[in-house]
């Protein structure tokens, strides 16, 4: 994105349902779990590079043996970074102790990150500092194998403070006060609980307490811990979960908000945030791998028993429509089709824009993810001109010439690569006047293709804050000398902040936010801002289901037209010669494209739990207030 957005992270878990010994004889390696972790994590690196984990769990060990591993890092490629030190170690014993090497026990039981259970992770560091011990998986470790628990999730919670002080009223003393350690508590509370009472019935049956251990993990019933610990959970989730003696579970959020997909055969069962990452990995066919429903978690037994179990009532579906705009991977089947669609839903717009004048227009689009909803508008540009050329013809004399008709054929879209990123330039600068002109010098152009009489188009995924749109990319446009630059967002305005898991946790930083409000104030109707206020101070004491989005009442006086003039009058720069315009997607085209993810409340403001109005409230609040914290 020309604004690039953080989205909260992205997970992967393989359970191997065969002995070791088994992946040794069919591909040749123990280390398939490990390799094959690599890859999935390696996939899903778009969904985060501030930071990565795994751990492992090995079943049936003796006491006295080591069977959790796990490795965390924050190196500026972090994913690489883990499995370069995973890959030493194994090498390293495997040198030393030449007897491992086709000696799959000794290998199990001697060298740490080979196991039957696995966990990724990787994340952007939105909540908490961006420190190693802010990457999951996070790990709540006990003597008992059945008290361990390794989590690591992809989500944001709104009412971490009610979920932190329900713990402190339990008697606990949490380590600090971030989503991820009080969920993991929360799910450790009621697992301690669980276990207790098994040992307690156990101990009346008369088994001692070596006796009752394998009992414990097979009477443990993962489903109704997960029903307790997530009673109040208001947020967007896919929790994955390893329980130290071998059960693990993935439980994705009520609303669909946050993806969660599955792949199980005789040999491996399979979680992921993605599709692709399991097809591609795993070499399986689109149809095998299904997305788990809403309020669901699929759960395997250390036994190798897998079930979907209901854990939550759903709610409305309002899977995350970021998802199929940028966030995920291209190259799932449905998505590209649905990138494709958002493009061609654009074109009517953007032909006027243009009067409809394809000759002196060039297209082309940044950055590369905006490439696919590129393809569709181009697709529909030619349509477009294949029904002029065909008019063209037919409203000829009969005896037009093939000159005529070679001339007609000839006129296509003219298609660019104009914009390039150079580097990633570092803001090591603190003054904004060199900064400023750093970030203009992020882009680089294509000279030479655009004629002062021409129209340049460029389609980008979304525009958030604009921030980079005015300080480089118009600014850099604008050196090629068109007549007219079209901006087009294949996104709707981002009006709302989000709570979800992307970071947007204000609003003061949306470029549709601060057009409103000069809007307002040229109006005069800036008295709304204080009313709004006023209805949002309101309503802090009341419960989350009682509060309404009275932010919405920002945009209502103004139609989608003239938010997104006032944009683009606020993204021109002083110095910029060539006429601008932006175009946004509206919102209805976004759920004809992507009619099964209709989550879209960081457009419309209508969230899809009822901790997100009270979050919008309090942004609000924020805003008003000069309040640099986050809403949630």
């Amino acid at each position: 994105m020309s604004d690039a957005l953080k989205h909260e992270c992205g997970i992967a878990v393989i359970r191997l349902l065969k002995p070791l010994e088994f992946y040794k004889e069919k591909y040749g390696s123990a280390f398939y779990g490990v390799n094959k972790m690599y890859l999935m994590m390696e996939k899903q690196h778009n969904r985060g590079q501030d930071g990565a984990g795994f751990a492992s769990i090995k079943l049936d060990t003796t006491p006295g043996e080591r069977y959790i591993s796990r490795v965390r890092s924050v190196a500026q490629q972090p994913i690489q970074d883990i499995f370069a030190q995973i890959n030493q170690r194994i090498n390293k014993e495997l040198t030393e102790n030449p007897e491992y090497v086709d000696n799959v026990a000794l290998q199990k039981r001697n060298i740490p990150y080979i196991g039957e259970l696995l966990l990724g992770h990787v994340r952007y560091g939105t909540f908490g500092k961006n420190s190693v011990e802010s990457v999951h998986p996070f790990l709540r470790q006990n003597n008992w194998q059945h008290r361990n628990l390794i989590l690591a999730g992809n989500f944001n919670m709104t009412n971490v403070k009610e979920l932190f002080q329900n713990l402190i009223d339990l008697g606990q003393h949490p380590k600090e006060y971030t989503d991820t350690i009080t969920i993991m508590e929360k799910i450790g509370h009621f697992l301690d609980d669980a276990v207790s009472k098994i040992y307690k019935d156990l101990k009346k049956e008369g088994y001692n307490k070596k006796e009752a251990s394998p009992l414990i993990a097979e009477r443990l019933k993962v489903a109704k811990i997960l029903k307790h610990a997530a009673k109040n959970w208001d947020g967007g989730y896919a929790m994955a979960g390893l329980i130290g003696h071998g059960d693990s579970f993935v439980l994705r959020d009520p609303a669909g908000i946050r993806p969660a997909f599955y792949y199980q055969d005789d040999e491996v069962v399979v979680v992921a945030s993605e599709r692709p990452v399991i097809q591609t990995v795993f070499n399986v066919n689109f149809e095998d791998i299904k997305e788990l429903e809403p309020g669901h978690a699929i759960i395997t037994k250390k036994s190798g028993k897998t079930a979907i179990k209901k854990i939550l009532e759903p709610l409305e579906r309002k899977a995350c429509s970021f998802e199929r705009i940028y966030f995920s991977r291209g190259s799932d089947a449905d998505i590209y089709q649905e990138r494709k669609m958002l493009g061609r839903l654009l074109m009517p717009k953007v032909l006027d824009a243009i009067d409809s004048d394809i000759k002196n227009t060039v297209f082309s689009y940044i950055p590369n993810t905006a490439e696919t909803s590129f393809f569709g508008m181009i697709e529909t540009v030619e349509d477009f001109l294949n029904k002029k050329k065909t008019d063209a013809i037919l409203n000829g004399s009969r005896n037009i010439s093939a000159e005529k008709v070679t001339q007609i054929l000839s006129e296509m879209p003219r298609i660019e690569k104009i914009a390039i990123k150079d580097v990633k330039l570092r803001t090591f600068i603190t003054e904004d006047s060199s900064r400023d002109d750093l970030v203009a010098h992020v882009y680089d152009v294509t000279y030479g293709v655009i004629k002062p009489t021409d129209n340049l188009v460029i389609i980008d995924d979304s525009i958030v804050r604009g921030t980079t749109l005015k300080m480089s990319i118009i600014k850099m446009l604008d050196r090629l000398h068109p007549k007219k630059i079209v901006i087009v967002s294949s996104a709707p305005q981002i009006r709302f902040p989000d709570c979800y898991g992307i970071d947007m946790a204000n609003l003061e930083s949306l470029i549709a936010f601060r057009a409103a409000l000069e809007l307002l104030k040229e109006t005069n109707q800036y008295h709304i801002v204080k009313e709004v206020y006023d209805k949002c101070v309101i309503q802090t004491e009341l419960e989350d289901k009682e509060v309404q989005n009275f932010v919405k009442e920002i945009y209502d006086p103004f139609t989608d037209e003239q938010i997104s003039d006032k944009i683009s009058e606020l993204l021109t720069g002083e110095n910029v010669k060539a006429e601008v315009k932006i175009i946004f997607q509206p919102v209805e085209n976004l759920h004809k494209a992507c009619p099964n993810h209709l989550g879209d409340w960081y457009f419309t403001g209508n969230y899809p739990t009822v901790g997100g109005n009270r979050v919008v409230n309090r942004a609000f609040i924020n805003f008003y207030e000069g309040n640099k914290k986050r809403a949630y």
